[in-house]
């Protein structure tokens, strides 16, 4: 199996395929639409075992396939348990594989992408994936610090709004000598 990790790009195949991807791309707003904000669903929470909680705005009106992944996951517990296995600093930190290494994810199917405009912001929320565009799973990424070598190669589904302190403390490294996991990943308030 693939590993669902982010690739690196070159600056010069940034350049190439931005004036493309801002064409095809759907514009949506930063901040989500009355009605997401106020769905209570769409806010995912998880308590680390640094003792601290993340909660993320899960975006269905920006990434709806994938934000229905991540509530269905969460319902059955798929989390609860998994290290954060890619720590980068000034980056981002990866999680959400079973196997705890990158080549892991659910028995579900991969997901279609479904790119935005959404910025890769700190705090971004977006899921991880191999070669392919349409090999999402189960893995995601929480941005450290903007990076917009990413904007149009990876789905976008939500943004933290509570917690980064709790992202700041998760254990670096690829993977982390001790790795941060979740403890728990709830949906609601």
């Amino acid at each position: 199996m693939f590993r669902k990790t982010l690739f690196a790009l070159s600056l010069s195949s940034l350049a190439l395929t931005s004036a493309a991807v801002a064409q095809s791309l759907p514009k949506p707003a930063v901040l989500p639409p009355a009605e997401v904000a106020a769905d209570l669903s769409n806010r995912l929470t998880l308590a680390l075992d640094n003792g601290k909680s993340v909660v993320i705005q899960l975006r269905p009106d920006v990434a709806p396939g994938h934000v229905e992944r991540i509530k269905t996951l969460v319902r059955r517990g798929f989390y609860d348990g998994l290290p954060f296995h890619r720590v980068i600093p000034g980056f981002m930190a990866q999680g959400g594989d079973p196997k705890g290494n990158g080549t892991g994810g659910s028995e579900l199917p991969d997901l279609k992408a479904e790119f935005s405009e959404m910025p890769y912001m700190r705090g971004t929320a977006a899921m991880a994936r191999s070669e392919s565009p349409d090999s999402a799973n189960s893995q995601f990424f929480i941005m450290f610090s903007p990076n917009m070598q990413l904007w149009g190669k990876y789905t976008v589904f939500g943004r933290v709004i509570s917690g980064m302190d709790a992202v700041d403390a998760i254990a670096v490294g690829e993977p982390p000598e001790v790795p941060t996991k979740i403890v728990k990943a709830t949906l609601g308030a």
